[in-house]
């Protein structure tokens, strides 16, 4: 007798990632016949982990199970799951709207949702997962939800308050990617900076990250999502001298400008974001910090925008993306402010500064020509193996595009000299 197929297909960010990886190794375990984001058909079951994040995320998700539920009418799947952030929020919206899902799911429904399909839960193995990224990287989900309250957000009404997990139970996690042959972690939350506060009392992601540098396997630990406010200055000296940390840092800024940051309840100042960044970058002279800004928020005015420009052109981030602003059901921002800019106003903004950071990514990047870096090997794409530095995160930032005339393998670390550059990619030669 074959074994019952489920696929499950996730949406949006990294975070639902990890929730994907524990439910296909659950299914698994339970002797399901399990695939990751597999476009065929003839499922038993299909989970569909949504993005409620913002409105082109939800959009995104929402025509997802629509195709689904056609697939389902014509017979090429038999059951349909929907769970993550979108269900959490919207749970009985959609089962009016959309009947044809078998069962919605909240974003902390494991057990159930395991249960649904005759499995026995196994809460011992709930650390465990079925990676779904290259064998040699994978990420570490070191806390659940915010309590920050920053009024463009919703996060917070899907995820609930910050709920930090043990050092212990991540390092044991840590120690099972390793035998599993992951080489780098990178450390996710809705917020790093709030770690441990809940369960000991104070921040301690510097003591996890010199515990978690400790497990035999990981080279690289990398840092996701840092909140400048109370940002932990202690992890500065471990960055600097660990040479397992990687020398990069992800904040999210959203913006610069004191009336703007004021609206969007971020309770920090320009003068105190220049005054930290000046700080990182004392204590960490090599770190590349990677940002996110938010354009068109209520109420940005023109010279807003402008100091925005002249901030991030100034600055010169290593790295950065942009968002336009779009009003969030059941924030403050949505309620208290009126949505003063067209989304075509909002969506040049978003331009004009990407194309800001496109000439300081390709003048950060010729600045690399002729230097020699430590890289991973993601894959072999054509004449090519492809990696990337520690100061490159997967699917987010720039590669390393390197010749060679030895077959380098997936998940090995080599010295490249970078030989030339694109605006946001290096190429390189093995040394």
């Amino acid at each position: 007798m074959s074994k019952k197929r489920v696929n499950v297909v996730t949406m949006g960010c990294s975070k639902n990632l990890v929730d994907s990886e524990v439910l296909l190794n659950q299914l698994e375990k339970g002797k399901f016949e399990v695939v990751h984001d597999s476009n065929e058909t003839g499922f038993d079951a299909v989970f569909i982990n949504t993005c409620g994040f913002i409105q082109d995320a939800k959009e995104e998700s929402i025509n997802m199970i629509l195709d689904y539920a056609e697939a389902k009418k014509r017979g090429e799947i038999s059951k349909l799951y929907v769970m993550g952030c979108l269900s959490e929020r919207y749970q009985h919206d959609l089962e009016a709207e959309l009947p044809e899902v078998d069962r919605y799911f909240g974003k902390f429904d494991m057990k159930a949702m395991v249960e649904e399909l005759k499995v026995a839960y196994h809460p011992e193995y709930i650390y465990e997962r079925k990676l779904t990224t290259p064998s040699h990287f994978a990420y570490l989900k070191i806390s659940e939800g915010c309590n920050r309250s920053c009024s463009f957000c919703a996060i917070p009404k899907m995820t609930g308050r910050h709920k930090s997990r043990t050092i212990e139970s991540l390092v044991m996690e840590a120690k099972y990617l390793a035998k599993r042959g992951v080489k780098e972690v990178l450390l996710i939350a809705q917020d790093l900076s709030y770690y441990g506060i809940d369960i000991y009392g104070k921040n301690r992601l510097a003591e996890l990250i010199e515990e978690i540098s400790k497990v035999d396997g990981i080279e690289w630990i990398r840092l996701h999502y840092l909140y400048p406010t109370k940002f932990p200055m202690d992890i500065l000296p471990v960055m600097r001298e660990n040479p397992k940390v990687c020398k990069y840092l992800d904040m999210p800024l959203q913006h610069i400008a004191n009336p703007v940051l004021k609206n969007m309840l971020r309770h920090v100042s320009r003068e105190e974001t220049e005054a930290l960044l000046a700080k990182i970058r004392e204590e960490v002279p090599e770190v590349v910090i990677r940002t996110t800004m938010l354009v068109g928020f209520p109420g940005e005015s023109e010279d807003d925008f402008e100091e925005l420009k002249a901030f991030i052109e100034e600055q010169k981030f290593g790295r950065l993306g942009v968002f336009a602003y779009s009003k969030e059901d059941g924030t403050y921002a949505a309620e208290k402010y009126k949505d003063s800019l067209d989304d075509e106003t909002k969506q040049e903004r978003a331009d004009e500064i990407m194309e800001i950071q496109q000439y300081i990514s390709a003048e950060l990047n010729r600045e690399r020509v002729g230097k020699e870096f430590k890289v991973i090997v993601d894959r072999e794409e054509g004449e090519f193996f492809v990696g990337r530095t520690e100061y490159d995160s997967p699917e987010v930032d720039g590669e390393v595009l390197i010749t060679s005339d030895r077959k380098l393998s997936k998940g090995e670390f080599v010295q490249v000299r970078a030989t030339g550059a694109e605006d946001y990619d290096l190429y390189a030669e093995l040394i």
